[in-house]
C-alpha cells in the first residue's frame, strides 16, 4: 500500500489495497470477497484475486483445515498480481487469524470479530490462549476488535430472522466495515442483495440493515481515526466486466463455436477446480450448447470423441486425475484425427492429491501421459481473461489439423479473477471448417487422405458416398484401413508427429518482456505469469539487464524459442512444479536452465521471485589460483 498526500483529513489516498478475508468456509468469505472485486471493479480500479477454498467439502467448524480465504487487490494503476504482503487482514474467528497473519505487513489493519475469539474456537484451532492478547500482535498489527457478531444481531433484530439466520448476516456487516474502510461504494451490493434475495423479503433487509451497519460502525467510531481511497486505473479504452477464468474459458468456447458455425458438445464428469466450466455452460442452451454429466471420466471423454465424429464442437475437460482416466481415449481421438478439446484445469497432485489448491504438475502428463507416440498440441492461458481467446486459439488449432488439443489451465487462474476487455466479436477472425461433399462415381473416398497441413478431411456420418472405418487399429495410409504394416505404421506416426509439429510454422513467434538478449531470462507459463511479468518489472527499473518470456503454445513451442534461450546468459523458469518445463527446453534445446519451484498449493509470491532472480542473476567469479 504506497500512500500519497492526504487528500483531506480523514481519507487518506493510496495507489493499491490488498486485502484477504478469512473465516470458517460458512461465514460468507467468499461472496464478501467477490462482492469486494465486483464494486472495485466498477470504481475503475484494476483488480485481481486469489480465492481459497477448504480441501475437504464439510471440513469440521472452527479448524484450521475449514479456513476459506479470499484474496483481493485492487489499484489505480495495471497490476498483474493479487498482491503479496497483506495492508489488511478480516478475520473472523481463531483459525483464521493464525493461518493467516503471517502474510500481514508489519503496521497493517488486522480486524477481527472479536465474538468469535472464544474458549471453544481456541481449542478448535488449536490455539492454547486468545491470539488476539499477545502482545507482540499489538505491536506488529494495528489491530481491530470488532464485535461483529453482537453488532450483526441487533442491526438486524427488528427482521424477526432466527438467530441462527440473523448470525449469517455477519459477513454483510464486515462488508460494509471495509467498504467504508476503503472508500467503496455500497449500491452494486444493495443492487446484488435486490437480485439474490428478492423473494425472501426479510432476509434481504437484514442483509442490507448489516451492510449499513458495518459502514456506519466504520464512520462513527473513533477506532479507525482514518480511510483509505483508491482512485481508478488508467486502462485502455473499451468496455470491461469482471471475470473469472473457468466463465471465461465456457464463454470462449461458445465464441469459438460461434464462430465456426458449430453447435456445442461438452461432456465431462464433475472434479474440483474444472466443475464450474459445466456450471456456467449449463446457461446457454440458446446458444445450442449441449451439456452431458456422463457416469465417469472415461464416458465423459467417450462421448466426447463419438460428438466429434459427428462434426459437433465437441469439449470434455478435466483435472490431472481425471486426465489420467482419460488417457486411453485421448490417444483415440487423436489415432481417428478428430477435432476436440481436452482441458485440463490443474490442481495439486499426484493422485486426487490438494483439489482445492493450484499447482502445474500435469504438463509432462499433457506432453506423454498416453501410450505410444501419440503427441498433441497444448494451450496454456495466462490469466483469467486470457482464458477466453485461448480456447478459441485451441479450437481453431484442433479444427486446421483435425487434431485432440490439450488446453492447459490451473486451478489458480480458474478461480482468480481480472477486469476483462470484451472484445468486439466483429474483429474475431472467423474459424472456416469445409466438409468434404459425398465422393463422385466410382471414386473411392480416402479419409486419410491430406492436405498441406497433413490435415485428413472431417467427414460427417450419414453423408452419401463418405462410409469409412474408424477405430483404435493403425489405419492405412490414405484408405484408413486396418493395417498391421511396419513400413505403414512407420509413416502414419511420422505423419501424426509432423501434423502437430507444422503448427510451429502459423503460432506467433515468441514475444518478450524487455531486450531479446541480455544477462537473464524469465521463462514462465500458465498462471505464473503475473508474479514472474511483476518481478521482471521489479529488477528491470532496478538497472537489471533482465527479460521476460511467456510461453502460451508449450506444443510444439514457437520456431525462435531456441534462439531466443541462447541469447541470454542465464535462463530461469519458475513453474508451480518440480521442473517439468524446464525439463523440456533443456532436452530440446540443451540450454542449462534454473529452476525455481515450489509445490505448495499457493501461487508465488512477487519478492520471492526477485530474490530467487537476483541470486541467480548474480555473474558467478572464479577464484584465482593461489
Amino acid at each position: 500500500m504506497t500512500a500519497t498526500p492526504k487528500t483531506s483529513k480523514d481519507v487518506q489516498s493510496v495507489t493499491g489495497i490488498t486485502v484477504r478475508l478469512a473465516g470458517d468456509s460458512g461465514d460468507g468469505m467468499q461472496l464478501l470477497g467477490t462482492q469486494l472485486t465486483n464494486t472495485s471493479a466498477l470504481a475503475g480500479n484494476d483488480v485481481a484475486t486469489f480465492p481459497d477454498f477448504p480441501a475437504e467439502i464439510r471440513a469440521p467448524r472452527g479448524t484450521r483445515a475449514g479456513v476459506s480465504g479470499f484474496q483481493v487487490q485492487f489499484a489505480s494503476e495495471e497490476i498483474f498480481t493479487p498482491g503479496d504482503q497483506l495492508d489488511a487482514l478480516v478475520v473472523m474467528n481463531p483459525a483464521a487469524m493464525v493461518t493467516n497473519l503471517s502474510d500481514l505487513r508489519k503496521g497493517g489493519i488486522l480486524i477481527a470479530n472479536e465474538d468469535g475469539f472464544i474458549e471453544k474456537e481456541f481449542k478448535l484451532a488449536k490455539v492454547e490462549a486468545n491470539p488476539l492478547d499477545a502482545s507482540v500482535i499489538e505491536e506488529t498489527y494495528r489491530v481491530f476488535k470488532v464485535p461483529m457478531t453482537e453488532l450483526t444481531r441487533l442491526a438486524v433484530a427488528e427482521h424477526g430472522l432466527s438467530q441462527k439466520i440473523a448470525d449469517r448476516c455477519k459477513n454483510f456487516f464486515a462488508m460494509g466495515l471495509v467498504y467504508w474502510l476503503f472508500g467503496r461504494s455500497l449500491d452494486p451490493t444493495l443492487r446484488f442483495i435486490e437480485n439474490k434475495f428478492g423473494g425472501k423479503p426479510d432476509v434481504a433487509s437484514a442483509n442490507e440493515a448489516a451492510l449499513r451497519a458495518g459502514w456506519a460502525y466504520g464512520e462513527t467510531t473513533e477506532a479507525f481515526g482514518e480511510s483509505y481511497q483508491v482512485e481508478a486505473a488508467e486502462l485502455s479504452k473499451g468496455t470491461y466486466r469482471n471475470i473469472m477464468g473457468n466463465q471465461a474459458l465456457a464463454w470462449g468456447l461458445i465464441a469459438a463455436a460461434e464462430l465456426s458455425d458449430k453447435d456445442l458438445f461438452y461432456g465431462t464428469y464433475p472434479i474440483t477446480p474444472a466443475s464450474d466450466i459445466l456450471h456456467e455452460l449449463t446457461k446457454y442452451k440458446n446458444f445450442g450448447v449441449r451439456t452431458f454429466q456422463a457416469e465417469d471420466e472415461i464416458a465423459a471423454v467417450c462421448s466426447t470423441i463419438g460428438a466429434a465424429f459427428g462434426g459437433t464442437m465437441a469439449v470434455t475437460a478435466s483435472s490431472g486425475p481425471g486426465i489420467a482416466l482419460k488417457g486411453e481415449a485421448m490417444g483415440l481421438g487423436m489415432i481417428l484425427e478428430l477435432p476436440m478439446i481436452v482441458i485440463n484445469v490443474q490442481r495439486g497432485g499426484p493422485s486426487t492429491g490438494l483439489p482445492t489448491k493450484t499447482e502445474q504438475s500435469d504438463l509432462l502428463q499433457s506432453m506423454f501421459g498416453r501410450n505410444g507416440e501419440s503427441p498433441l498440441p497444448i494451450v496454456a492461458p495466462r490469466s483469467p481473461g486470457d482464458c477466453f481467446a485461448a480456447a478459441i486459439d485451441a479450437w481453431r488449432i484442433a479444427t486446421e489439423c483435425m487434431v485432440p488439443v490439450i488446453l492447459l489451465s490451473d486451478g489458480y487462474i480458474a478461480n482468480g479473477s481480472e477486469p476483462w476487455k470484451i472484445p468486439d466479436v466483429s474483429q474475431i477472425e472467423k474459424i472456416t471448417i469445409t466438409h468434404p461433399e459425398g465422393a463422385d462415381g466410382d471414386e473411392p473416398f480416402m479419409p486419410y487422405a491430406r492436405d498441406e497441413k497433413l490435415a485428413r478431411p472431417w467427414a460427417i456420418p450419414g453423408t452419401e458416398g463418405l462410409m469409412h472405418r474408424v477405430g483404435g487399429l493403425e489405419k492405412e495410409d490414405g484408405t484408413g484401413n486396418v493395417s498391421y504394416d511396419p513400413a505403414n505404421h512407420q509413416l502414419m506416426t511420422d505423419r501424426r508427429a509432423e501434423k502437430v509439429a507444422m503448427i510451429a510454422e502459423r503460432i506467433p513467434d515468441q514475444e518478450v518482456f524487455g531486450e531479446t538478449s541480455g544477462d537473464t531470462l524469465v521463462v514462465s507459463w500458465g498462471g505464473t505469469y503475473g508474479s514472474c511479468h511483476t518481478a521482471v518489472a521489479q529488477c528491470q527499473a532496478e538497472g537489471m539487464r533482465i527479460s521476460h518470456a511467456h510461453i502460451r503454445y508449450l506444443n510444439p513451442l514457437p520456431k525462435n524459442i531456441g534462439d531466443l534461450l541462447r541469447s541470454f546468459k542465464t535462463v530461469i523458469v519458475p513453474e508451480l512444479n518440480m521442473g517439468q518445463l524446464r525439463l523440456l527446453l533443456r532436452a530440446e534445446y540443451l540450454v542449462d536452465c534454473i529452476g525455481v519451484n515450489k509445490v505448495q498449493g499457493k501461487p508465488f509470491a512477487v519478492t520471492e521471485l526477485v530474490a530467487a532472480i537476483k541470486e541467480h542473476s548474480v555473474p558467478q567469479t572464479k577464484s584465482k589460483a593461489g
